[in-house]
């Protein structure tokens, strides 16, 4: 199917199951077991961009990507000229990562399953130190995957699976360019890298909200200065486009989530909700169908669908950004400088969860 690479920002949630795994010590061995030899295999199969390129056997698109891959990087920790335009970057860390490429042979590098009640919206979570407590497990094997989701479909759980391109290790490994990378038109390739290298700078185990919305004002930021310095109006039209697509189908499962979830707060009969449940199901896929005729029949979400729709995979669906006005207003205090972002974001972050967001604001506590 068409895949849509500039998702909504739900989609672009890093899977971090794996490296939590590898830290989680022997609580679920099977699960440590995979994810410890699914990195190490891609440690193992890194081959250095450079000799990448220099292969004549490497495919012309391959070279092309791994060089935007190489640009965007460059420029993503390469220090910030007057303004943040011109031949300045974003000065972002630079932990070492997309120097290595992988050809992984297969579409994505890991598969998350996602879990929810039958009649619940909220996904089940899986704790690991330093990751804290995220909404999926993380698989290097879609049969692993697939193994694990029909079990927990059997004990009654609506289930999802999806495949994830890119992922970031926090800066604890160099990740690697993945092969399932590649395949995103340019404009989402750009942001996926300026995205995945902001996670190192700053991560809050357990706050999924500001993570993200960390990193996104970021990827908004950087992607807003390569236009400017590097855009074409090819470019800068795929990337508005895909935006405006991303934005419509989430908020489109948004409204059905926030539906769902007054539904199950209601005190009805079982028969009654689980009614209830598949009319908005239903209603969704009508909506969808409408908003993708005035797309012009662009079918890039139609996989998403093609997956089934429950709870689990729209419980997936959260405002994962919702702080990202409140991290540019911190990014304008500080005159758009990045380091100065990320030393500000860092002091907001060392506050008490439901004080971040006035810190973000610049309000005293």
């Amino acid at each position: 199917m068409a895949r849509s690479f500039v998702r909504p920002r739900w989609l672009l949630l890093a899977a971090f199951a794996g490296l939590a795994a590898l830290l989680a010590g022997c609580a679920d061995v099977r699960y440590l077991a995979q994810a410890a030899g699914g990195q190490l295999d891609l440690v193992r199969r890194a081959r250095p961009v450079a000799a990448v390129l220099a292969d004549p056997q490497t495919p012309a698109e391959t070279r092309r990507k791994l060089e935007l891959v190489g640009r965007v990087r460059a420029f993503a920790v390469r220090a910030q000229s007057q303004g943040g335009l011109g031949e300045g970057g974003l000065g972002l860390p630079d932990h070492g990562s997309y120097q290595t490429y992988v050809e992984l042979g297969r579409s994505a590098v890991v598969w998350n399953v996602f879990r929810a009640p039958e009649l619940g919206i909220e996904l089940y979570t899986s704790c690991f130190p330093v990751a804290g407590c995220v909404g999926y497990r993380g698989y290097f094997a879609e049969a692993d995957a697939r193994a694990y989701a029909a079990s927990r479909r059997a004990a009654g759980e609506d289930v999802t699976v999806g495949g994830v391109s890119a992922y970031s290790t926090l800066g604890y490994l160099r990740d690697p360019v993945l092969s399932s990378m590649l395949s995103a038109p340019d404009a989402s390739l750009i942001r996926t890298v300026i995205h995945e290298l902001a996670h190192p700078s700053l991560y809050v185990a357990g706050d999924t909200i500001f993570n993200e919305s960390y990193a996104v004002t970021i990827e908004e930021e950087g992607m807003r200065r390569w236009l400017a310095a590097y855009g074409t109006p090819e470019l800068r039209e795929q990337d508005r486009l895909a935006q405006e697509r991303a934005a419509g189908f989430e908020n489109l499962l948004l409204q059905t989530r926030a539906e769902l979830e007054r539904l199950y707060a209601q005190p009805l009969p079982p028969e009654q909700i689980r009614a209830g449940k598949q009319a908005a199901l239903d209603g969704l896929q009508a909506q969808y169908a409408t908003l993708k005729a005035s797309w012009g029949g662009y079918s890039g979400y139609d996989g998403w669908f093609a997956r089934g729709v429950n709870n689990a995979s729209l419980g997936a669906v959260a405002a994962y950004a919702s702080l990202v006005p409140d991290f540019q207003r911190l990014l304008a205090r500080v005159g758009g400088d990045i380091p100065a972002f990320i030393a500000g974001a860092k002091a907001c972050a060392a506050k008490p969860q439901g004080e971040r967001q006035g810190c973000l604001r610049g309000e005293e506590s």
